[in-house]
Formats: C-alpha cells, sequence, structure tokens
C-alpha cells in the first residue's frame, strides 16, 4: 500500500513540480533527442559534464569579482578565474558526476521516498563536507600557499561555508534525486551552483585575504 501510494505521489499529487522539472529539462539542448550535444553526454556524459562544470565555475568566478566586489575589468583578476575553471573541470565535474552515479546505483531503499532521503543525507552528511574541505584546500595549492596558510584558509571560511550549504543544497538535491534524470543532474546543479560558485570564489578569496592579515573570524557575506 506504501509503494502504491507513493507511486500516485510521483504521478497525480505534484503534476506542477513534474512538469517544471520536465519544461526544464526540454529547455536545454542536453535534452532533445537528436541534438548532438545529447549524444555526446549520453556518450561521454563525465567529460562533457566536466567541461561545462569548468565554464560554470569560471562564470560564477566572474560574477563574484564583477557583481559583488565591482572590480571592474581593469582590476579583474584572471589568474582566480583560471583556478576556479580548472577546479570545476578538473576536480568538481569528475567527482560530482562520478558521485551521482554511485548514489543511483549503490543506494537502495524499500520505497522510492525513502531511497531518496537517504541519498539526500548522505550527500549532505559524508559528500558536501568533505567537497567543501577539498575546494578550499586545492584552491590554495592552485595559489601556491603552504600547508598551513591552507590550514588558515580553511579557519576562515570553511565553517561558514558548510552553515551556508545547508541552507541551500538539501532542498535543491531533494528536487534533483526525485525529478531529474541521471544523465541531467550534473546540469541542473550547476544552473543552481552558478550563484552557489560565486560565493565559493567571494568567500575564498575573502578566507586568503584575512589569513594573511587577521587573526581566524567569522566571514559574513556581503550585504
Amino acid at each position: 500500500m506504501v509503494a502504491k501510494d507513493e507511486h500516485d505521489v510521483r504521478r497525480g499529487d505534484l503534476p506542477f513540480v513534474r512538469s517544471f522539472a520536465r519544461s526544464f529539462v526540454r529547455l536545454s539542448s542536453w535534452s532533445k533527442e537528436n541534438d548532438n550535444g545529447s549524444r555526446l553526454l549520453t556518450k561521454y556524459p563525465i567529460l562533457v559534464q566536466s567541461i561545462s562544470t569548468g565554464c560554470l565555475f569560471g562564470a560564477g568566478d566572474l560574477i563574484a569579482q564583477q557583481a559583488v566586489e565591482q572590480r571592474g575589468t581593469a582590476h579583474h583578476d584572471y589568474m582566480r578565474t583560471g583556478r576556479m575553471m580548472l577546479f570545476g573541470g578538473a576536480v568538481a565535474g569528475p567527482t560530482l558526476s562520478t558521485w551521482y552515479r554511485f548514489l543511483e546505483h549503490n543506494v537502495k531503499a524499500s520505497t522510492p521516498f525513502k531511497a531518496l532521503v537517504k541519498k539526500v543525507a548522505i550527500d549532505q552528511v559524508l559528500f558536501a563536507p568533505v567537497f567543501i574541505g577539498v575546494f578550499f584546500s586545492t584552491q590554495g595549492l592552485f595559489e601556491g600557499k603552504s600547508l598551513d596558510q591552507i590550514k588558515e584558509k580553511l579557519d576562515h571560511g570553511y565553517t561558514t561555508a558548510v552553515v551556508n550549504n545547508y541552507k541551500l543544497w538539501p532542498a535543491v538535491q531533494f528536487f534533483n534525486f526525485y525529478f531529474v534524470p541521471l544523465n541531467h543532474r550534473l546540469m541542473v546543479t550547476n544552473v543552481v551552483a552558478l550563484g552557489w560558485n560565486s560565493y565559493l570564489s567571494w568567500i575564498n578569496h575573502q578566507s586568503s585575504s584575512q589569513a594573511k592579515n587577521t587573526p581566524s573570524t567569522v566571514i559574513s557575506p556581503p550585504s
């Protein structure tokens, strides 16, 4: 009875949300049956998703530098943008693509809803804190910092980033894992992450600056 009820929920009780999810996927060129991008995504999912993730990490940094920090083109830090793109393409893209496949194929439960809850819980409790730590550490390495300087960067930015992660990503991942086909999940994540990557770029820059000059403090987002 429980399984039947949940099947009914998936089919009929959330028509607007399901319709929105289908429309979202259709709006992307990846989802069209005869689209070259769709064929490439099916044939080379990790490569295609890594390239798109790298581009969106770079776009997030552009937003952080120009819209948030208002540096202007003359003072834009192109190396910083490059580091974000490198992390997105070489680390985030392959890792997230593989991680979503692991969750899809290995996390099982007696009902679809229980499987959904388990996926989100594992993603947010086990994966997200580690991934954020890897982001700060990798950026520190790309910036040529010593291990002590990377530790200072983590002291300044890590906890704030993890707390803010939990304000956004659990809800996004519930939607993502429930409604979106596996090959399109990283795309959905990347669209939402455009703003999140801007935040990560900003907080990474702030944590580097504060680590040079001040004792450990809590970083607050710009108003």
